[in-house]
């Protein structure tokens, strides 16, 4: 896992991190790590191929792609 140091953080934030943390029952690290996971969850989904290829339309038939291989060609 990598790790995230944010500084420079305003007191009243790290305050209402810190109750909100406590809200939910989690350490105010763990409540840091949910939000932004919560945050990013759609640029996550999105950035997965697996997400791309679900997201796909399910349309045609495999015969729609078939490249047809013998193709008359003229004999001079």
């Amino acid at each position: 896992m990598s790790q995230l140091v944010v500084r420079d953080i305003d007191a009243e934030v790290v305050s209402a991190l810190k109750r909100r943390a406590a809200r939910h029952g989690r350490s105010a690290e763990a409540e840091h790590r949910e939000i932004l996971r919560a945050a990013l969850r759609k640029d996550l989904e999105l950035g997965s191929f697996k997400a791309m290829l679900a997201s796909m339309p399910d349309v045609g038939t495999d015969g729609d792609f078939a490249i047809p291989r013998d193709m008359p060609r003229q004999v001079p």
